[in-house]
């Protein structure tokens, strides 16, 4: 994959087309982005360009997937940064679109997808509707930019189970791969969002990845959940506010909740506010006897 030139940046659905087009025959690899990257987004790049012959991004902060409360006006965005990351990771095509683009008549109505009842718990419980702005996007892009293979992180766990559920549900010509979660060497998620905490309030948030570790440890379902609320306990009362929105333990294919006599791999997963910041985070864990 070269890495000596920019990527051709397309704003619109007409210029994405001609993009699209000059990259032929190559296949594609497809890293969907709301932006703000960082070494997470850098490894799934990196991970693309290993499965295909050419690597497009799309930049875009999808309005769809954000409740009326939620953080869409702040959301960070560093095109330039952006841009200059796709360059040094040899990335053909970004598509970096306005809404408009998008949704070209939204004022009026959208046609949206339906993730289904495995949309509705967990993150979709505590924010409804988000999935199904995070599937429509994500469709949209698939048919728009055409790709051969598209790549994700398992930090959004419940998001990747939707998509791949999706694509298998309506018969997208392409695979899906799954990356591993980047962490801080402190063990911290990478998240956009972690820009948004004071130093404090950072060190608080280093509970939630303490707190999967401590439950990792357990192969039982009550003790994997009591010991991560443990740790979120302490944490909840040590530093700067820590507000639990989940803690769960669920399968990864139907999302249930782990039963008492369950065996095999599992999800545990959190979702809490540091301050003003919602952060999730998950580890893949196995159930039963060792």
């Amino acid at each position: 994959m070269s890495r000596s030139r920019r990527p051709v940046v397309a704003t619109s659905r007409a210029e994405l087309a001609e993009a699209r087009a000059e990259l032929g025959t190559a296949t594609v690899g497809f890293v969907p982005t709301m932006g703000a990257l960082h070494a997470g987004h850098r490894a799934l790049l990196t991970r693309a360009g290993q499965l295909a012959d050419r690597v497009a991004v799309s930049i875009f902060v999808n309005p769809l997937q954000f409740g009326p409360a939620e953080d869409l006006a702040r959301y960070p965005r560093s095109l330039d940064a952006d841009l200059a990351m796709c360059a040094d990771e040899g990335v053909a095509l970004v598509f970096a679109p306005t809404v408009d683009q998008v949704y070209p008549d939204r004022e009026r109505a959208v046609t949206t997808i339906d993730p289904g009842r495995l949309g509705l718990v967990l993150e979709g419980g505590s924010r409804p509707g988000h999935f199904t702005g995070v599937l429509t996007v994500v469709a949209k892009l698939f048919h728009l930019i055409r790709p051969d293979v598209a790549v994700f992180g398992q930090k959004d766990a419940q998001q990747l189970v939707l998509i791949r559920r999706m694509v298998a549900d309506l018969d997208f010509p392409l695979r899906i791969e799954e990356l591993a979660t980047v962490r801080e060497p402190d063990g911290l998620a990478l998240s956009s969002r972690n820009r948004y905490l004071s130093a404090p309030e950072r060190q608080t948030a280093l509970a939630l990845h303490q707190a999967l570790q401590a439950g990792s440890s357990q192969t039982e379902p009550s003790a994997v959940l009591a010991a991560a609320s443990a740790v979120l306990a302490t944490a909840a009362t040590a530093g700067p506010p820590l507000v639990l929105d989940y803690l769960a333990l669920f399968d990864p294919v139907d999302l249930s909740p782990v039963a008492a006599d369950y065996s095999g791999e599992a999800i545990l997963a959190i979702a809490a506010k540091v301050g003003s910041t919602r952060l999730i985070d998950n580890v893949r864990i196995k159930i039963g006897p060792k």
